[in-house]
């Protein structure tokens, strides 16, 4: 399908859009939530905390591999026209730009929240009452915890840990001269203790007052270093390369070798340097030597790492105004608590789509199976599971009461595998079987599989998911679930894990689609099968809400649907390298972005196929890790019932006129334009009230 001279018509940077810069561009949209004077004040406070958790990992995963290619020599273009040097420059230009506005930002909300009562102190803010009650806490509670860390000839530079603030402490001997060198020191500000502490109210004052730990430490710096005078602490901050390098090949013990490399990246290259304004010249020098980042340091105008401002608006009692309002996600309405899910099951399917429908639908479906005697067999995926899951617990019990629990519990979910390694080893020491995936792919597909002894024949039960099955995500992600009976479905399940935890190779599925063995050409098919009925004057139309999309094999089968005629609209909540609405190369392509009170991660796909349309959810962005590099799933949807359901999804979000934004085709958003007539729409909160989504009917938007 793909036209070789499209190919040529435009090259590089006017085809594509960079995946990097892409990204830089996602998270200048959460940053405008926080800027939203229409958002809640403390909500704004924890978008500005997303937005510095983003960059963190940013910087230590995509930054770090642009470094390290350029530290390779390596002098490639990628397929979107940048070598990695041209790259690295345009990153760290635009990051200094974002920082400096996230910091802005920060103080613009600081101040909003003074005159809402609600007070950030430094040390010499204080009164005399509140300087003696937080010099007793410091004494008695932080300074017992502090370690000064000298940096001389006999003391070499201590490991700084990724992330942590710290503070540099540079310090002049009684009696030094102008002419001396300064000594060095740093102290680790304290991790285990709570960031922000409370300041004792003034005296007939109703505000709440608050001071961050380090302004403590740094007045009381005298502390740590007796017979030595002060001249100058300020915090810093280092951010390390944090992917992990491991040769599936040619290890012994997967779970061995991850836990090895979990400790290697504590020294991680580092790739980021983060110093409070101001820093004193020599610290500064002190710094850069011995982190050998010479260049692009940034100078930060506030607080370093702005995560601390999550915890401290969920923690905050008495200031619900300033929140958004309590969701409290509804039981799916088709699985009353006083019938037997199964029995539902074997009358119906039931589309979950959270968080607006509670999570508990999906632990029940676990722990009434963990206890059900007739049960013989439970396998399913975790790739991100909470501290404290009821899943875990309930896949234990099973085991220990004699099922087959099988579990395949990916061990380099990014950031999460020291604690997916806890958790494997909980569920060994219960009886279950556990497994590590495959060799070289990560298990991201999202499947739960029930075996169940009914009337002298085994029955099987799915669900198959768009998210983790993660209790706390489920509550600020939106996703989807599928609960099935479909024998089909429950055919290919057995053979999914079949193919994961043994040496069975996977038959082709009757229903599902794979990755890397078939999605992708799957996806191409469907594609092209499109844009065939578009050429044959047939309704042909693509639908797809996806995280992400940067693959370009899959740019380019857009690109030529669009061509021929298909009416494509794609809802990309992060990356897209894809450019749309270029007259005569992808005009037919709208793609919009929605960032709101939740984090949109569904995925789903729809087909118009000539009036048959067909509609899968989906693990899978369209990405190249996910095409071929990772186990995902791909699922059809049968129930007529439930297309209406997802299709209403869609719809909903293609109406959405409040916190849509639009992609341009020189590659910046705007708001989805709302004339007078048009009463506002706002799909995250239209799908508060479920039956937005469950009972009217699709109108087709463009």
């Amino acid at each position: 399908m793909l036209i070789e001279s499209q190919k040529k018509d435009k090259a590089g940077s006017e085809r594509y859009f960079n995946r990097d810069l892409s990204w830089i561009e996602f998270n200048r949209r959460v940053l405008q939530e926080a800027q939203d004077a229409d958002t809640p004040l403390l909500e704004r406070a924890k978008f500005l905390a997303i937005v510095s958790s983003n960059l963190d990992e940013f910087m230590a995963v995509r930054v770090a591999e642009t470094r390290e290619k350029i530290k390779a020599g390596f002098m490639q273009k990628d397929f979107t026209g940048y070598t990695p040097s041209g790259l690295y420059k345009r990153l760290i230009k635009r990051t200094v730009s974002m920082v400096s506005e996230q910091y802005r930002t920060y103080r613009d909300i600081s101040r909003l929240l003074t005159k809402k009562g609600l007070l950030l102190l430094e040390y010499n803010d204080l009164n005399t009452t509140q300087r003696k009650s937080l010099d007793a806490y410091f004494h008695e509670i932080i300074f017992p915890v502090l370690t000064p860390m000298a940096v001389d000839q006999s003391r070499p530079f201590p490991l700084v840990h990724n992330k942590y603030v710290y503070l540099a402490v540079v310090l002049k001997r009684p009696g030094d001269t102008e002419e001396d060198k300064p000594l060095f020191a740093i102290v680790q500000v304290p991790s285990n203790i709570p960031r922000v502490v409370s300041v004792p109210l003034r005296s007939n004052s109703k505000k709440k007052s608050f001071i961050l730990i380090e302004e403590l430490i740094k007045h009381h710096i005298q502390t740590l270093f007796s017979g030595y005078i002060p001249e100058a602490v300020h915090a810093f901050r280092v951010t390390r390369n944090s992917d992990l390098s491991i040769n599936e090949e040619e290890i012994e013990d997967l779970l061995e070798e991850i836990e090895k490399e979990l400790r290697r990246r504590r020294r991680g290259a580092p790739v980021r340097l983060e110093v409070e304004k101001g820093i004193n010249p020599f610290a500064l020098m002190e710094l850069q030597r011995e982190f050998k980042l010479f260049d692009h340091v940034f100078e930060i105008d506030g607080p370093l790492d702005l995560t601390f401002l999550s915890s401290f608006a969920d923690h905050l009692e008495g200031y619900s105004h300033l929140k958004f309002p309590a969701i409290k996600p509804l039981y799916p309405e088709e699985l009353p608590p006083q019938e037997d899910i199964f029995n539902v099951l074997r009358k119906r399917d039931v589309l979950v789509y959270h968080p607006y429908e509670s999570f508990d639908a999906v632990t029940d479906f676990i722990i009434e199976a963990s206890e059900d005697p007739d049960v013989m067999a439970i396998k399913m995926t975790l790739y991100r599971v909470n501290g404290e899951s009821k899943l875990i617990p309930a896949l234990a019990r099973a085991a220990e009461s004699g099922k087959q629990v099988t579990v395949v519990v990916e061990l380099k979910a990014r950031f999460d595998e020291e604690r997916n390694i806890a958790w494997a080893r909980t569920l060994e020491k219960a009886g279950c079987h556990v497994v590590y995936g495959l060799v070289g792919l990560k298990t991201h597909a999202k499947i739960i599989l029930i075996v169940r002894h009914e009337r002298n024949v085994l029955k099987r039960y799915v669900h198959v998911g768009t998210g983790n099955y993660n209790e706390s995500t489920a509550r600020v992600y939106t996703d989807i679930g599928l609960f099935t009976a479909d024998p089909v479905l429950g055919e290919d399940a057995s053979e999914l894990f079949n193919e994961i935890t043994g040496f069975s190779a996977l038959k082709t599925p009757q229903a599902f689609t794979v990755a890397p063995t078939g999605m992708k050409n799957k996806l191409f098919e469907l594609i092209r099968r499109e844009a065939e009925h578009a050429l044959a004057g047939k309704p042909a139309r693509i639908i797809a809400k996806i995280n992400s999309l940067s693959n370009q094999e899959m740019i380019d089968e857009l690109y030529a649907a669009s061509q021929a005629g298909v009416k494509i609209d794609l809802i990309i909540r992060g990356v897209c390298c894809l450019r749309p609405g270029v007259e005569g190369f992808s005009e037919n392509i709208r793609v919009i972005s929605i960032v709101d009170r939740f984090l949109e991660h569904s995925r789903l796909f729809y087909f118009e196929n000539a009036g048959h349309s067909e509609l899968f959810l989906s693990s899978a962005d369209w990405m190249t890790r996910n095409l071929t590099r990772r186990i995902e799933l791909m699922c059809p949807i049968y129930d007529d019932r439930i297309k209406e359901m997802l299709v209403d999804i869609l719809r909903l979000s293609l109406k959405d006129n409040v916190k849509a934004r639009q992609l341009l085709p020189n590659g910046s958003y705007q708001f989805v334009a709302r004339n007078n007539e048009e009463a506002p729409i706002r799909s995250q909160f239209e799908a508060m009230k479920v039956k937005n989504w469950k009972k009217e009917e699709w109108t087709t938007t463009t």
